[in-house]
């Protein structure tokens, strides 16, 4: 700096119109309540050896991979099995019986899940309900 620079300072250049910044939009983040799909729950039932901490970490890992399997369509397709079991194959459309398959293989899976570190008994299952 020079100076006529210090003690003659020039007027500031004015911004360039080039660049426009603007402020990010908020985020906003979802309720559980208005999500797209239903809620549910998922207990473990008649597992007699474990600790309370280590039942709600098994639902948890239970939920968590239905929801991976089955994604937004827990309920839908879990009433769809329910309805696929309490009728004839003949009153079922394929439609209905894929949707049943589907709850079969994905309840399966996180079951395998839940029970990954509590050890498999013949008595205990999760118990899904809508809320």
């Amino acid at each position: 700096m020079t100076q006529a620079e210090l003690f003659f300072p020039r007027p500031a250049t004015p911004p360039s119109t080039v660049f426009h910044f603007h402020e990010p939009a908020p985020m906003v983040l979802p309720d559980a309540s208005e999500e797209d799909g239903e809620a549910f729950s998922a207990k473990l039932i008649d597992y007699p050896h474990s600790s309370a901490d280590a039942v709600r970490v098994a639902e948890q890992r239970f939920r968590r991979e239905l929801e991976k399997q089955l994604g937004a369509d827990v309920l839908p397709v879990m009433r769809a099995f329910q309805n696929a079991s309490e009728s004839s194959d003949t009153d079922l459309t394929k439609t209905e019986i894929a949707l049943a398959a589907r709850w079969i293989k994905a309840y399966d899976t996180a079951r395998k899940a839940g029970f990954r570190d509590l050890g498999d008994t013949d008595e205990a299952y999760f118990e899904v309900k809508a809320i």
